[in-house]
């Protein structure tokens, strides 16, 4: 057995304790893991650089053999392969030299560019302006591109989309005169709920994408809430106004870590003395650390997500007070699995839009995302914000009841 097979085998049995994995090297060298059980995936290096790629950089380096075609699956899935590191992999100390590795990513991080306007814009058209045709593909009926909120198993995708907006806006504690802002509103779903269901005054929506924002604008009028629901192509710095309600679904975790403050300081100035904030973000329960480094250069460019430390040391600094935090586990794992599923099916369509290699890195990126939820320390933080700690109810009863009222309106439409 060759050294850097013998570096990999030792390594990855102290990681894949369940399951069955089989890695055949370039040298047809057959590695074994696991305990026999499923999945059974079988995985095959094309090359020895691949070997020698997964033992050095594994964070970046699977995910571009795989897209690369030079780490082949095949039996089982994937995602299959991801799962049986992941599962277990949190609880194996890493290597020296992923350690350092590590230690310089941070340190590039430190010194990385900043998210300026203009960087922000092409980090969101990288990914999505890539054509609204390859999102119609694996996205509910109403185009939700963030976290589900599943209350019941069996629950579909699109009812758990609504039931997400639902949950939402209950947080919100609405009113018919209140005027809202939806920072990084995607295809303005949220937005025409708020002002269709939840029946508030104005809804204005910003986002740096021209394609999000075509289809929004065209939403809004096709439900003759263009009166109501505004979408800008705005930077979130460059907002002005006040706003009574603020809600932020799954666009923090493009903000990048050095521009929290700025982020949050912004929310502050923009809310009204009596307004509430709703922030939907990716996190971790860890704590703070680096971001997949293969996810930050292919799929989410200038991308960081936070620890709750992260996230609550900036508050505390702005003035904004935190008034409500829940954690929610495996909703975007299901969720995930769904638009994974989706996205499969209509493989063919998405490879005739672009190419084999962009549907391998898809499905790479919807793979390893929905493992990380299942299995690592990855989550969705719901934090409410206020400028008062009187603001929202004393106890938390006034959630489901408006959750209740408006599935009773969504019922009735």
């Amino acid at each position: 057995m060759s050294v850097a097979s013998t570096i990999l085998k030792a390594g990855l049995s102290k990681v894949v304790l369940t399951g069955s994995l089989e890695l055949i090297t370039a040298n047809g060298e057959k590695l074994v893991f696991g305990d026999g059980t499923a999945p059974h995936v079988v995985v095959r290096l094309a090359d020895n650089g691949a070997l020698w790629a997964l033992l050095l950089d594994p964070d970046l380096k699977t995910g571009e053999l795989f897209s690369d075609g030079r780490l082949i699956v095949e039996k089982g899935t994937i995602y299959d392969f991801v799962s049986l590191v992941l599962r277990h992999g949190g609880q194996i100390e890493t290597s020296t030299i992923v350690r350092v590795i590590d230690r310089i990513r941070k340190a590039a991080l430190r010194l990385s560019r900043s998210n300026n306007p203009l960087r922000s814009r092409r980090n969101v058209a990288s990914h999505y302006d890539l054509g609204d045709e390859l999102y119609a593909l694996f996205l509910d009926p109403d185009w939700q591109y963030s976290c589900a909120y599943f209350e019941n198993a069996g629950q579909s995708l699109a009812e758990a989309q609504q039931a997400k907006m639902r949950h939402i806006a209950g947080k919100l504690c609405l009113e018919p005169d209140h005027r809202v802002l939806d920072i990084g509103c995607g295809w303005g779903g949220l937005a025409c709920y708020l002002a269709e269901t939840a029946g508030v005054a104005e809804v204005l929506g910003v986002t740096l994408s021209e394609e999000q924002i075509g289809r929004a604008r065209r939403i809004a009028d096709q439900r003759g809430l263009s009166g109501r629901v505004r979408f800008d192509l705005t930077d979130y710095r460059a907002v002005q106004g006040s706003f009574d309600r603020i809600v932020s679904v799954g666009m923090f975790e493009h903000v990048g870590l050095r521009h929290y403050d700025e982020f949050i300081g912004t929310c502050r100035r923009l809310l009204s003395d009596d307004g509430v904030m709703l922030l939907h973000t990716i996190g971790c329960t860890d704590a703070p650390g680096l971001t997949n480094p293969w996810l930050t250069r292919y799929i989410f460019p200038g991308g960081h997500l936070p620890s709750l430390s992260d996230i609550v040391t900036v508050v505390e600094r702005s003035g904004l007070v935190i008034t409500d935090i829940e954690i929610l586990r495996l909703h975007y794992a299901d969720t995930l699995r769904a638009w994974r599923d989706a996205f499969m099916a209509r493989r063919d369509e998405a490879a005739a839009m672009f190419d084999e290699r962009f549907c391998r890195m898809w499905e790479y990126y919807l793979s390893m995302a929905e493992a990380a939820f299942r299995f690592d320390t990855v989550v969705i933080f719901q934090i409410q914000l206020a400028r008062r700690n009187d603001i929202v109810p004393l106890t938390r009863d006034y959630i489901m009841a408006d959750k209740a009222r408006l599935k009773a309106i969504e019922t009735a439409e």
